[in-house]
This record gives C-alpha cells, sequence and structure tokens, in this order.
C-alpha cells in the first residue's frame, strides 16, 4: 500500500468509524455482565463525561489495565506536584480501584471512550485536553486521528511493541508511518521497542527505560500478613503467580511432586484473572489435593496444600509469604508477565520461556542471576526443588534480582524529561490562570 493510500485509508477509517457505534451497547452491556465494566459509569465509555471539567490546563493520561496503571502512578504523582490537572483513564474495573487508592481525588478518573468516533468526540470536546500521555502499547487509531485533528501534542510514555505488534505494523507500514506521525514524541521502554518504533515511522523517539521498575513494591496489609505468617507456621512455600489457563494445573502437579520432599509444602495460586477461581478450585480439588481460597475467607491449616489467592490488588501479600515465585503467562502462554515487583521483594523468579513481553527486563535478572527460567513442569519442579533445598542459592539468588532492579532504576526521570517541553508551558499557563485569578 502507498503512502497516498495509507492516508486516504485513515480518513476514511476516522470517519465511517461512526458506522459501529450502535454495536458499542450490547458490546459495553456484555462486558459489565462479565463484571468488566461498572454499570454505574458505563455511560463514559459512550464518551459522556462523569464530572465537570476543571478551569486551566488538563493532561489527559490514558493506562489500559492493573500493570499500566501502576506504572504511571509516579508520573502522575510527578505532574501533579506542577499543578496541573489530570484526568486519568483506564479500561478496567480493577485499574479503576488502584487509581482510587494510590491517586485518590488528587485526579480525575474516568473509564476511557471506545475507539469509535462519536465516543471520543464526545470524550474531547468536553475534556479539550491540552496534552495527551499514553502508557505503553494503546495505539487507538481513532483516538490518534482525532487528537491529531485537533493538534493535541501525543506522547507514548514506556512504549513498546511486542514480536507480534510490530510483525503485524511491519505488514501495514505506510498506515502504521500515517497514524505514528501523530505522535509529537515516544518515550519507548529499551533500544529494541525505540528501534521498532523508528522503523515504523515515530519520530523523535528516545528511550528511557521501564517506569515499571521506578515504581513502588506492592503494598500489604501488615494485620492480614501476619495473621497468615501464623497460620502458614514456618512452612516451606513457593509462588505461582499472575498464572494463565493451564500453568495452575501445572503448579499443583508440581506440589504433589515435591510435598513429600518438603515436608508440609504449601503452594501459593495467584491466578491472572481471579474470576476462574469456581473452576481452578473444582480442578484442584479433583487433583486430591486440599485448598484454602484467599477470597472465602479460608483458613490455612496444616494439612492445606494450596493457598488459591483468588482476590484482586493483594499481590504484595502473596509475594510476601515466599522467597520463590513462577511468573505466568510463560509456559502454557505467550509474552509472559511483569517480573520486576517479585524481584523487588527479594523474590526468587521463575518463569517459562515465553517472555517476549518483558525481553529486557527478562534477559538483565537473566544475566544477574536474579532470574531462571524452565522449559516445562519437570524442569520447574528441578527448580523449585532446589531452590527450596538450598538456602544460600536462593538468598543468592533474591539479592541479585532486587540489586538488579535498583541498577534499572531511573525511568522515571528520563520520561520527565522528555515531557518537559510539553508540560512546561501548561505549568506556566496554570499559574499565570491562578494569578489572574481566572
Amino acid at each position: 500500500m502507498s503512502e497516498r493510500w495509507a492516508r486516504a485509508f485513515l480518513t476514511a477509517y476516522r470517519f465511517a468509524g461512526a458506522a459501529a457505534y450502535p454495536l458499542i451497547g450490547p458490546y459495553v452491556a456484555w462486558r459489565t455482565s462479565q463484571g468488566k465494566e461498572d454499570r454505574s459509569r458505563s455511560r463514559e465509555r459512550y464518551g459522556v463525561a462523569g464530572r465537570p471539567r476543571p478551569e486551566g490546563p488538563v493532561i489527559w493520561i490514558h493506562a489500559a489495565s492493573v500493570g499500566e496503571t501502576i506504572a504511571v502512578v509516579p508520573l502522575v504523582q510527578s505532574i501533579l506536584d506542577y499543578g496541573v490537572n489530570i484526568v486519568l483513564t483506564t479500561g478496567t474495573v480493577t485499574s479503576a480501584q488502584v487509581a482510587d487508592e494510590r491517586l485518590g481525588d488528587r485526579i480525575i478518573h474516568q473509564y476511557v471512550p471506545l475507539d469509535l468516533k462519536p465516543a471520543v468526540s464526545r470524550f474531547l470536546d468536553h475534556w479539550r485536553p491540552d496534552l495527551a500521555i499514553i502508557a505503553e502499547s494503546e495505539i487507538w487509531p481513532m483516538t490518534i486521528l482525532e487528537l491529531g485533528a485537533r493538534r493535541v501534542p501525543q506522547v507514548l510514555v514506556n512504549g513498546r511493541l511486542s514480536d507480534r505488534s510490530f510483525k503485524s505494523w511491519k505488514k501495514r507500514a505506510n498506515i502504521a508511518e500515517a497514524l505514528f506521525e501523530n505522535l509529537a514524541h515516544v518515550v519507548a521502554q529499551s533500544d529494541v521497542d525505540g528501534e521498532r518504533f523508528r522503523a515504523l515511522g515515530a519520530r523523535p523517539v528516545t528511550v528511557s527505560g521501564n517506569l515499571k521498575v521506578d515504581t513502588l513494591p506492592p503494598p500489604v496489609d501488615e494485620r492480614t500478613l501476619a495473621t497468615l505468617k501464623r497460620q502458614i507456621a514456618g512452612r516451606p512455600t513457593w509462588a505461582a503467580i499472575s498464572t494463565h489457563d493451564g500453568e495452575e494445573v501445572v503448579a499443583a502437579e508440581v506440589h504433589a511432586m515435591l510435598y513429600k520432599r518438603h515436608h508440609g509444602l504449601l503452594t501459593i495460586i495467584v491466578p491472572r484473572h481471579p474470576d476462574r477461581a469456581e473452576a481452578l478450585a473444582a480442578q484442584i480439588s479433583g487433583m486430591g489435593l486440599k485448598l484454602a481460597r484467599r477470597s472465602k475467607g479460608d483458613r490455612i491449616t496444616a494439612d492445606t496444600d494450596i493457598l488459591l489467592g483468588d482476590t484482586i490488588g493483594e499481590m504484595g501479600l502473596y509475594l510476601r509469604l515466599t522467597e520463590i515465585a513462577f511468573v505466568g503467562r510463560s509456559l502454557t502462554s505467550e509474552g509472559g508477565q511483569n517480573p520486576l515487583e517479585p524481584a523487588m521483594l527479594d523474590t526468587a523468579v521463575l518463569a517459562g520461556r515465553n517472555v517476549q513481553n518483558f525481553r529486557e527486563a527478562y534477559q538483565r535478572l537473566l544475566d544477574s542471576g536474579g532470574a531462571k527460567l524452565v522449559r516445562d513442569r519437570d524442569m520447574l519442579a528441578g527448580a523449585v526443588n532446589f531452590l527450596l533445598s538450598n538456602e544460600v542459592a536462593r538468598h543468592e539468588m533474591m539479592a541479585a534480582g532486587a540489586a538488579t532492579v535498583d541498577q534499572m532504576r531511573g525511568a522515571l526521570a528520563h520520561t520527565l524529561k522528555s515531557l518537559e517541553p510539553y508540560i512546561q508551558p501548561l505549568v506556566v499557563k496554570s499559574r499565570l490562570k491562578g494569578a489572574d485569578g481566572r
């Protein structure tokens, strides 16, 4: 496709998108029935604002889900210190909860409008953002085109392109270039991500490192932690966290392989999507293992085999109950999940080999000895067995992971420096407006 036809395609897409608008009602209704939408705020998905626009400059920051929201919290806090209004959008109920817990009423939270012209236009007409900051890999064509048409600067921060996304965009290189030219700046996570954005036509591109490294460790309720530690009573533990379909059964099978060798072994399984808990509980119980479900408040007794961490927002609790964590979406699924949270909490990190979405973080951890990749269930069982049996090796691995995270910090400062040319004029404008009393 030529550049001319690519631009013609995007122009047609921008205006034809309204044809799909009637379909979003059933779509939102379905997501609400699945617990993925807040019924009381579903109109925000149509671009209908739930709050009035504040006076003065407004920066719109978008983070899709929980991981992205946690990553941008320090960035949001730093920008708030300048005295500029922020509207933060997210796409899930859980990420909205994270925003409320960590930022409260310092920001205005809205659910992101669906990427269809009527919804996006209504959102932008109301909020009239002076700057849009988008986190990670949220490339929404309609939103980018509408912001571009309104000449609103758009900056992609903590930007990354997975192998699959890059391959897909390369097949449509002219469309990618016509779309990405609307971005005023791309701040990429890694050199690989930076080169990929440049190859697709983004300019300028800088590399900051991963904002997730500059976050605080996941929080914990100390009273709850003390209670569970008393129930565990010093038993050996390991965890399989952020697991996807098939990995929970693998973890349960590893437990069955090791519990005779490690008396009193407790395995903690934390599925990425807790809404799968009922099926998982039945599946694991069917293997003859005794289960305690965190969501039910089940007590961990001496004969409990598995603690099923089927709650949201308690990763800090589960990671503080163990020194060994297998990070999921890496053995039976692809892409991997974030290994930085367990590493910063002094946890030895294990994962499968499919960790493309966090390639640089895993490479740094592997190079330092803070992580190990496993091929299959048997190799995972061997790694867990070795770490449970060798305290010195386990603690060396834990320390290496924590040190690696410390060495990787600095992405927040680099990102703020890249954003300075876009934020400073708004700071001046905000102060002048305050001085005028208007």
